[in-house]
Protein backbone atom coordinates (compact mmCIF):
# COMPACT_ATOMS: atom_id res chain seq x y z
CA UNK A 1 0.00 0.00 0.00
CA UNK A 2 1.41 3.27 -0.61
CA UNK A 3 0.64 6.82 0.43
CA UNK A 4 0.80 10.12 -0.26
CA UNK A 5 3.25 13.05 2.16
CA UNK A 6 1.93 16.22 0.78
CA UNK A 7 3.10 19.89 1.93
CA UNK A 8 0.72 22.34 1.71
CA UNK A 9 1.11 26.36 0.75
CA UNK A 10 2.94 26.14 -2.45
CA UNK A 11 0.91 27.80 -5.94
CA UNK A 12 0.31 25.43 -8.47
CA UNK A 13 2.03 27.33 -11.71
CA UNK A 14 2.35 25.80 -14.93
CA UNK A 15 1.47 24.19 -17.97
CA UNK A 16 0.00 20.59 -18.67
CA UNK A 17 -1.64 18.78 -21.08
CA UNK A 18 -4.96 16.67 -20.43
CA UNK A 19 -5.15 13.32 -20.47
CA UNK A 20 -7.73 11.18 -22.36
CA UNK A 21 -11.31 10.68 -20.87
CA UNK A 22 -11.45 7.47 -18.48
CA UNK A 23 -14.80 7.26 -18.86
CA UNK A 24 -14.79 7.23 -22.38
CA UNK A 25 -11.52 5.00 -22.55
CA UNK A 26 -13.44 2.29 -20.80
CA UNK A 27 -16.32 1.68 -23.33
CA UNK A 28 -14.00 2.59 -26.16
CA UNK A 29 -11.71 -0.46 -25.20
CA UNK A 30 -14.95 -2.78 -24.46
CA UNK A 31 -15.82 -1.77 -28.49
CA UNK A 32 -12.88 -4.34 -29.86
CA UNK A 33 -15.45 -6.91 -29.28
CA UNK A 34 -17.68 -5.95 -31.84
CA UNK A 35 -15.16 -6.68 -34.58
CA UNK A 36 -12.13 -9.03 -35.89
CA UNK A 37 -10.21 -6.49 -37.11
CA UNK A 38 -7.83 -3.99 -35.37
CA UNK A 39 -8.66 -0.99 -33.24
CA UNK A 40 -6.07 1.44 -32.88
CA UNK A 41 -6.24 3.58 -29.87
CA UNK A 42 -4.65 7.08 -29.05
CA UNK A 43 -4.67 8.63 -25.44
CA UNK A 44 -5.47 6.17 -23.45
CA UNK A 45 -4.99 6.91 -20.28
CA UNK A 46 -2.94 4.52 -18.43
CA UNK A 47 -4.42 4.61 -14.86
CA UNK A 48 -5.89 1.83 -13.17
CA UNK A 49 -9.18 1.41 -14.09
CA UNK A 50 -7.93 1.30 -17.82
CA UNK A 51 -5.04 -1.26 -16.86
CA UNK A 52 -8.03 -3.50 -15.18
CA UNK A 53 -10.39 -3.21 -18.65
CA UNK A 54 -7.49 -4.42 -20.64
CA UNK A 55 -6.49 -7.26 -18.54
CA UNK A 56 -10.28 -8.37 -18.67
CA UNK A 57 -10.00 -8.42 -22.49
CA UNK A 58 -6.98 -10.34 -22.72
CA UNK A 59 -8.53 -12.58 -20.17
CA UNK A 60 -11.09 -12.89 -23.62
CA UNK A 61 -8.83 -13.47 -25.78
CA UNK A 62 -8.03 -10.22 -26.69
CA UNK A 63 -4.72 -9.20 -28.35
CA UNK A 64 -3.11 -6.10 -26.45
CA UNK A 65 -0.10 -4.34 -27.84
CA UNK A 66 1.02 -1.14 -26.46
CA UNK A 67 2.55 0.65 -29.30
CA UNK A 68 3.67 4.18 -27.81
CA UNK A 69 3.03 5.44 -23.97
CA UNK A 70 -0.92 6.50 -23.95
CA UNK A 71 -1.65 4.40 -28.26
CA UNK A 72 -2.93 0.82 -27.90
CA UNK A 73 -3.64 -1.89 -30.38
CA UNK A 74 -6.52 -4.39 -29.40
CA UNK A 75 -7.46 -7.31 -31.89
CA UNK A 76 -10.52 -9.95 -30.79
CA UNK A 77 -10.14 -11.97 -33.61
CA UNK A 78 -9.33 -14.88 -31.67
CA UNK A 79 -12.02 -14.32 -28.54
CA UNK A 80 -14.56 -17.02 -28.31
CA UNK A 81 -15.23 -17.21 -24.74
CA UNK A 82 -17.83 -15.05 -23.54
CA UNK A 83 -17.68 -15.33 -19.59
CA UNK A 84 -15.68 -12.84 -17.94
CA UNK A 85 -13.35 -13.11 -15.07
CA UNK A 86 -14.84 -12.67 -11.78
CA UNK A 87 -11.90 -10.99 -9.85
CA UNK A 88 -10.96 -9.09 -12.83
CA UNK A 89 -14.72 -7.89 -12.49
CA UNK A 90 -14.61 -6.61 -8.82
CA UNK A 91 -12.28 -3.81 -9.59
CA UNK A 92 -14.53 -1.95 -11.80
CA UNK A 93 -17.57 -0.74 -12.32
CA UNK A 94 -16.87 -0.80 -16.00
CA UNK A 95 -16.51 -4.52 -16.82
CA UNK A 96 -20.12 -4.77 -17.07
CA UNK A 97 -18.94 -2.65 -20.15
CA UNK A 98 -18.31 -5.87 -22.00
CA UNK A 99 -21.95 -7.10 -21.77
CA UNK A 100 -23.19 -5.70 -24.71
CA UNK A 101 -20.45 -6.49 -27.13
CA UNK A 102 -20.52 -9.88 -26.32
CA UNK A 103 -24.03 -10.04 -26.34
CA UNK A 104 -24.09 -8.91 -29.54
CA UNK A 105 -21.17 -10.69 -31.24
CA UNK A 106 -21.40 -13.99 -29.37
CA UNK A 107 -25.59 -14.51 -28.68
CA UNK A 108 -24.81 -14.62 -25.22
CA UNK A 109 -22.10 -13.23 -21.96
CA UNK A 110 -21.78 -14.49 -18.60
CA UNK A 111 -21.16 -11.31 -16.26
CA UNK A 112 -20.69 -11.69 -12.93
CA UNK A 113 -21.25 -8.35 -10.35
CA UNK A 114 -19.20 -5.66 -11.02
CA UNK A 115 -16.92 -3.57 -9.09
CA UNK A 116 -16.12 0.08 -8.72
CA UNK A 117 -16.74 3.15 -6.31
CA UNK A 118 -19.27 2.96 -3.10
CA UNK A 119 -20.97 6.36 -4.37
CA UNK A 120 -24.77 4.87 -3.84
CA UNK A 121 -27.22 2.48 -5.26
CA UNK A 122 -25.77 2.00 -9.07
CA UNK A 123 -28.05 0.31 -10.78
CA UNK A 124 -28.00 -2.49 -13.68
CA UNK A 125 -31.45 -2.43 -14.52
CA UNK A 126 -31.27 0.84 -17.24
CA UNK A 127 -28.36 -2.20 -18.92
CA UNK A 128 -30.71 -5.18 -18.87
CA UNK A 129 -34.11 -3.48 -20.31
CA UNK A 130 -31.97 -2.15 -22.83
CA UNK A 131 -30.95 -5.94 -23.66
CA UNK A 132 -34.58 -7.10 -23.27
CA UNK A 133 -35.93 -4.73 -25.97
CA UNK A 134 -33.35 -5.85 -27.68
CA UNK A 135 -34.70 -9.51 -27.58
CA UNK A 136 -32.25 -10.99 -25.09
CA UNK A 137 -33.17 -13.52 -22.19
CA UNK A 138 -32.08 -12.50 -18.99
CA UNK A 139 -31.24 -14.12 -15.68
CA UNK A 140 -29.31 -14.92 -12.78
CA UNK A 141 -29.44 -12.40 -9.66
CA UNK A 142 -25.44 -12.07 -8.52
CA UNK A 143 -24.33 -13.41 -11.97
CA UNK A 144 -26.25 -12.40 -15.08
CA UNK A 145 -26.47 -14.57 -17.51
CA UNK A 146 -27.56 -12.84 -21.01
CA UNK A 147 -28.49 -15.24 -24.01
CA UNK A 148 -30.22 -13.96 -27.69
CA UNK A 149 -30.40 -17.55 -29.26
CA UNK A 150 -32.02 -16.09 -31.97
CA UNK A 151 -29.80 -13.09 -32.38
CA UNK A 152 -30.50 -9.01 -31.53
CA UNK A 153 -33.20 -7.09 -33.57
CA UNK A 154 -33.53 -3.56 -33.93
CA UNK A 155 -35.74 -2.10 -31.93
CA UNK A 156 -37.17 1.08 -29.77
CA UNK A 157 -35.32 1.62 -26.31
CA UNK A 158 -36.42 4.21 -23.85
CA UNK A 159 -34.03 4.41 -21.01
CA UNK A 160 -35.79 4.53 -17.27
CA UNK A 161 -33.21 6.60 -16.59
CA UNK A 162 -29.77 8.64 -18.51
CA UNK A 163 -27.84 6.18 -17.28
CA UNK A 164 -24.47 6.99 -18.98
CA UNK A 165 -23.32 3.27 -19.09
CA UNK A 166 -26.80 1.76 -19.92
CA UNK A 167 -26.51 3.80 -23.16
CA UNK A 168 -23.04 2.57 -23.66
CA UNK A 169 -23.53 -0.86 -23.84
CA UNK A 170 -27.04 -0.01 -25.58
CA UNK A 171 -25.14 1.79 -28.31
CA UNK A 172 -22.75 -0.89 -28.67
CA UNK A 173 -25.11 -3.82 -29.01
CA UNK A 174 -27.45 -2.08 -31.33
CA UNK A 175 -24.20 -1.40 -33.37
CA UNK A 176 -23.98 -5.19 -34.42
CA UNK A 177 -27.53 -5.65 -34.69
CA UNK A 178 -28.70 -4.74 -38.38
CA UNK A 179 -31.60 -2.21 -38.55
CA UNK A 180 -32.19 1.26 -37.20
CA UNK A 181 -32.66 1.06 -32.73
CA UNK A 182 -34.17 4.17 -31.88
CA UNK A 183 -32.72 4.82 -27.94
CA UNK A 184 -34.52 7.60 -26.15
CA UNK A 185 -33.89 9.04 -23.00
CA UNK A 186 -30.18 8.45 -23.54
CA UNK A 187 -27.07 9.79 -21.78
CA UNK A 188 -25.48 12.57 -23.80
CA UNK A 189 -22.07 12.95 -21.79
CA UNK A 190 -19.21 13.70 -23.62
CA UNK A 191 -17.62 10.07 -23.33
CA UNK A 192 -20.83 8.94 -24.83
CA UNK A 193 -20.30 11.20 -27.81
CA UNK A 194 -17.04 9.83 -27.90
CA UNK A 195 -18.03 6.10 -27.94
CA UNK A 196 -20.22 6.83 -30.62
CA UNK A 197 -18.16 8.66 -32.97
CA UNK A 198 -15.92 5.49 -32.89
CA UNK A 199 -18.63 3.01 -33.69
CA UNK A 200 -19.11 5.63 -36.34
CA UNK A 201 -15.58 4.45 -38.09
CA UNK A 202 -16.36 1.07 -37.71
CA UNK A 203 -19.27 1.32 -39.70
CA UNK A 204 -22.25 2.12 -37.42
CA UNK A 205 -24.34 4.78 -38.95
CA UNK A 206 -25.63 7.13 -35.47
CA UNK A 207 -27.68 9.42 -35.82
CA UNK A 208 -27.73 12.36 -32.61
CA UNK A 209 -25.32 11.96 -31.28
CA UNK A 210 -25.16 14.61 -28.39
CA UNK A 211 -28.72 14.58 -28.05
CA UNK A 212 -30.63 12.06 -25.49
CA UNK A 213 -32.03 10.56 -28.82
CA UNK A 214 -29.94 8.85 -30.65
CA UNK A 215 -30.82 6.29 -33.74
CA UNK A 216 -27.94 3.79 -34.26
CA UNK A 217 -28.18 2.22 -38.27
CA UNK A 218 -26.68 -1.15 -36.99
CA UNK A 219 -24.56 -3.66 -39.14
CA UNK A 220 -24.01 -7.48 -39.31
CA UNK A 221 -20.16 -6.91 -39.36
CA UNK A 222 -18.06 -3.96 -37.83
CA UNK A 223 -14.88 -3.53 -38.76
CA UNK A 224 -11.37 -1.63 -37.50
CA UNK A 225 -11.06 2.13 -36.87
CA UNK A 226 -7.83 4.87 -35.61
CA UNK A 227 -9.60 7.24 -32.90
CA UNK A 228 -7.93 9.37 -30.07
CA UNK A 229 -9.60 9.53 -26.84
CA UNK A 230 -11.95 12.51 -26.27
CA UNK A 231 -9.60 15.17 -23.70
CA UNK A 232 -10.97 14.34 -20.43
CA UNK A 233 -13.52 17.21 -19.12
CA UNK A 234 -13.54 15.97 -15.49
CA UNK A 235 -9.44 16.22 -15.01
CA UNK A 236 -9.74 19.73 -16.50
CA UNK A 237 -12.30 20.66 -13.89
CA UNK A 238 -9.87 19.28 -11.27
CA UNK A 239 -6.57 20.84 -12.41
CA UNK A 240 -8.55 23.66 -12.54
CA UNK A 241 -9.69 23.51 -8.85
CA UNK A 242 -6.05 22.72 -7.86
CA UNK A 243 -5.13 25.82 -9.33
CA UNK A 244 -7.54 28.12 -8.23
CA UNK A 245 -7.35 26.70 -4.45
CA UNK A 246 -3.96 27.62 -3.99
CA UNK A 247 -3.64 30.91 -5.67
CA UNK A 248 -1.26 29.67 -8.65
CA UNK A 249 -1.42 29.97 -12.40
CA UNK A 250 -1.88 26.76 -14.87
CA UNK A 251 -2.93 26.55 -18.03
CA UNK A 252 -4.25 23.11 -19.28
CA UNK A 253 -3.48 22.31 -22.85
CA UNK A 254 -5.62 20.28 -25.69
CA UNK A 255 -9.49 20.62 -24.47
CA UNK A 256 -12.56 20.85 -25.93
CA UNK A 257 -13.84 24.21 -24.97
CA UNK A 258 -17.23 23.32 -25.43
CA UNK A 259 -17.53 20.29 -22.97
CA UNK A 260 -16.56 22.69 -19.69
CA UNK A 261 -19.28 25.36 -20.53
CA UNK A 262 -21.03 24.39 -17.10
CA UNK A 263 -18.15 23.63 -15.18
CA UNK A 264 -16.75 27.21 -15.61
CA UNK A 265 -19.86 28.70 -15.78
CA UNK A 266 -20.75 26.65 -11.92
CA UNK A 267 -16.30 27.34 -10.87
CA UNK A 268 -17.73 31.23 -11.47
CA UNK A 269 -20.08 31.12 -8.67
CA UNK A 270 -17.19 30.26 -6.62
CA UNK A 271 -15.23 32.95 -8.08
CA UNK A 272 -12.83 31.19 -10.13
CA UNK A 273 -12.33 32.80 -13.53
CA UNK A 274 -10.90 31.10 -16.10
CA UNK A 275 -10.08 32.40 -19.63
CA UNK A 276 -10.01 29.94 -22.97
CA UNK A 277 -7.88 30.52 -25.98
CA UNK A 278 -7.84 28.03 -28.76
CA UNK A 279 -7.69 24.82 -27.30
CA UNK A 280 -6.08 25.75 -23.99
CA UNK A 281 -7.85 27.17 -20.96
CA UNK A 282 -6.27 29.29 -18.41
CA UNK A 283 -6.45 29.76 -14.80
CA UNK A 284 -5.21 33.36 -14.01
CA UNK A 285 -2.84 33.83 -11.02
CA UNK A 286 -3.78 35.14 -7.56
CA UNK A 287 -7.45 35.03 -7.45
CA UNK A 288 -9.51 35.95 -4.43
CA UNK A 289 -12.21 33.13 -4.41
CA UNK A 290 -16.03 34.44 -3.34
CA UNK A 291 -19.06 32.52 -3.76
CA UNK A 292 -21.40 34.81 -5.75
CA UNK A 293 -24.92 34.99 -4.47
CA UNK A 294 -28.37 34.34 -5.63
CA UNK A 295 -30.63 37.51 -6.35
CA UNK A 296 -31.67 38.84 -2.81
CA UNK A 297 -28.84 37.57 -1.15
CA UNK A 298 -30.00 33.91 -1.28
CA UNK A 299 -27.56 31.57 -0.50
CA UNK A 300 -26.65 30.04 -4.12
CA UNK A 301 -26.40 26.08 -5.05
CA UNK A 302 -24.03 24.07 -7.13
CA UNK A 303 -25.72 20.96 -8.08
CA UNK A 304 -25.21 18.12 -10.80
CA UNK A 305 -27.39 16.25 -12.99
CA UNK A 306 -27.63 14.24 -16.78
CA UNK A 307 -25.30 16.14 -19.22
CA UNK A 308 -25.64 19.11 -19.91
CA UNK A 309 -25.74 19.71 -16.08
CA UNK A 310 -22.82 19.97 -14.16
CA UNK A 311 -21.21 16.92 -13.49
CA UNK A 312 -21.55 14.27 -10.76
CA UNK A 313 -18.00 13.77 -10.93
CA UNK A 314 -16.99 17.60 -10.14
CA UNK A 315 -19.15 17.38 -7.09
CA UNK A 316 -16.44 16.61 -4.52
CA UNK A 317 -14.38 18.86 -6.33
CA UNK A 318 -15.93 21.62 -6.07
CA UNK A 319 -17.19 21.49 -2.66
CA UNK A 320 -13.10 21.11 -1.64
CA UNK A 321 -13.01 24.42 -3.86
CA UNK A 322 -15.61 26.40 -2.10
CA UNK A 323 -13.64 25.40 1.23
CA UNK A 324 -11.26 28.04 -0.27
CA UNK A 325 -14.31 30.93 -1.00
CA UNK A 326 -15.37 33.73 1.01
CA UNK A 327 -19.19 32.96 1.57
CA UNK A 328 -21.55 30.12 1.98
CA UNK A 329 -22.98 28.04 -0.81
CA UNK A 330 -24.95 24.33 -0.89
CA UNK A 331 -23.56 21.54 -2.73
CA UNK A 332 -26.43 19.62 -4.00
CA UNK A 333 -25.65 15.75 -4.81
CA UNK A 334 -28.69 14.41 -6.40
CA UNK A 335 -27.15 11.57 -8.19
CA UNK A 336 -25.54 9.01 -5.43
CA UNK A 337 -26.71 9.20 -1.97
CA UNK A 338 -22.96 8.16 -0.58
CA UNK A 339 -20.70 10.49 -2.49
CA UNK A 340 -20.73 13.62 0.26
CA UNK A 341 -19.94 10.93 3.22
CA UNK A 342 -15.97 11.79 2.89
CA UNK A 343 -16.92 15.64 4.03
CA UNK A 344 -15.70 14.90 8.04
CA UNK A 345 -12.04 14.34 6.44
CA UNK A 346 -11.97 17.88 4.93
CA UNK A 347 -13.84 18.81 8.47
CA UNK A 348 -10.76 16.88 10.36
CA UNK A 349 -8.97 19.21 8.53
CA UNK A 350 -10.55 22.57 9.71
CA UNK A 351 -13.34 23.08 6.99
CA UNK A 352 -16.48 24.40 7.78
CA UNK A 353 -18.91 22.01 6.05
CA UNK A 354 -22.55 20.82 7.62
CA UNK A 355 -23.94 17.70 5.77
CA UNK A 356 -27.88 18.29 5.68
CA UNK A 357 -28.45 14.67 4.85
CA UNK A 358 -26.90 12.92 2.06
CA UNK A 359 -27.11 14.55 -0.69
CA UNK A 360 -26.98 18.10 0.65
CA UNK A 361 -23.90 19.78 2.37
CA UNK A 362 -23.52 23.51 3.32
CA UNK A 363 -20.03 24.86 2.96
CA UNK A 364 -19.13 28.10 4.59
CA UNK A 365 -15.71 29.88 3.64
CA UNK A 366 -12.91 30.51 3.46
CA UNK A 367 -11.31 27.91 6.32
CA UNK A 368 -8.03 28.15 7.22
CA UNK A 369 -7.02 24.21 6.67
CA UNK A 370 -4.19 22.48 7.79
CA UNK A 371 -2.96 19.24 7.49
CA UNK A 372 -4.31 16.04 8.80
CA UNK A 373 -4.00 12.26 8.25
CA UNK A 374 -7.11 10.99 5.81
CA UNK A 375 -7.61 8.07 3.80
CA UNK A 376 -9.30 8.12 -0.19
CA UNK A 377 -12.64 6.30 -0.43
CA UNK A 378 -13.42 6.91 -3.83
CA UNK A 379 -11.07 8.68 -7.27
CA UNK A 380 -13.02 12.41 -6.83
CA UNK A 381 -13.04 12.54 -3.26
CA UNK A 382 -9.61 11.35 -2.90
CA UNK A 383 -8.92 14.44 -5.37
CA UNK A 384 -11.00 16.62 -3.21
CA UNK A 385 -8.16 15.69 -0.68
CA UNK A 386 -5.21 16.55 -2.53
CA UNK A 387 -7.18 19.75 -3.65
CA UNK A 388 -7.37 20.32 0.53
CA UNK A 389 -4.22 19.60 1.37
CA UNK A 390 -2.46 21.34 -1.08
CA UNK A 391 -4.37 24.27 0.06
CA UNK A 392 -3.40 23.59 3.68
CA UNK A 393 -0.95 24.61 6.10
CA UNK A 394 1.45 22.01 7.43
CA UNK A 395 1.99 18.31 6.53
CA UNK A 396 -1.10 16.01 5.06
CA UNK A 397 -1.02 12.25 4.64
CA UNK A 398 -3.44 10.54 2.07
CA UNK A 399 -3.87 6.97 2.49
CA UNK A 400 -5.21 4.37 -0.63
CA UNK A 401 -4.05 6.49 -2.89
CA UNK A 402 -4.83 3.59 -5.32
CA UNK A 403 -8.47 5.11 -5.77
CA UNK A 404 -6.63 8.38 -7.26
CA UNK A 405 -4.51 6.31 -9.28
CA UNK A 406 -7.63 4.75 -11.00
CA UNK A 407 -8.59 8.00 -12.29
CA UNK A 408 -5.49 10.08 -12.59
CA UNK A 409 -2.59 9.30 -14.66
CA UNK A 410 1.01 9.87 -13.02
CA UNK A 411 -1.14 12.36 -10.63
CA UNK A 412 2.00 12.88 -8.21
CA UNK A 413 4.37 13.46 -11.37
CA UNK A 414 2.37 16.27 -12.60
CA UNK A 415 1.85 17.71 -9.71
CA UNK A 416 5.40 18.66 -8.86
CA UNK A 417 5.85 19.70 -12.41
CA UNK A 418 3.31 22.34 -11.18
CA UNK A 419 5.30 22.84 -7.79
CA UNK A 420 3.43 20.76 -6.05
CA UNK A 421 5.53 19.26 -2.64
CA UNK A 422 4.12 15.86 -2.63
CA UNK A 423 5.97 12.44 -2.33
CA UNK A 424 4.42 9.07 -3.30
CA UNK A 425 5.76 6.41 -0.24
CA UNK A 426 4.93 3.12 1.01
CA UNK A 427 2.50 3.28 3.40
CA UNK A 428 5.36 1.50 6.15
CA UNK A 429 7.81 3.76 5.46
CA UNK A 430 9.78 5.80 2.15
CA UNK A 431 9.63 3.81 -1.42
Amino acid sequence: MEKFVIQGGAPLSGELTVAGNKNAALPILAACLLTEEELLLHRVPRIRDTEAQIALLEQLGVEVAWVADNSVRLCARAVSDSSVDEDLSSQIRASFLLAGPLLARFGEASMPPPGGDFIGRRRLDAHLDAFKDLGAQVAGERWVELTAPGGLRACEIFMDEPSVMGTENALMAAALTPGATRISNAASEPHVQDLARLLSKMGARIEGIGSNVMTVNGRDKLGGAVHAISPDHIEVGSFMALAAATGGEVRIRDVEPADLTMVRRQFRRLGLRSDVEGPDVIVPPGQTLEVESDLGDAIPKIEDGPWPAFPADLTSIALALATQAKGDILIFEKMFENRLFFVDKLVAMGARITLCDPHRAIVSGPSRLHGERVESPDIRAGMAMLIAALAADGTSEIGNIRQIDRGYEQIDDRLRALGARIERVSAEGPA
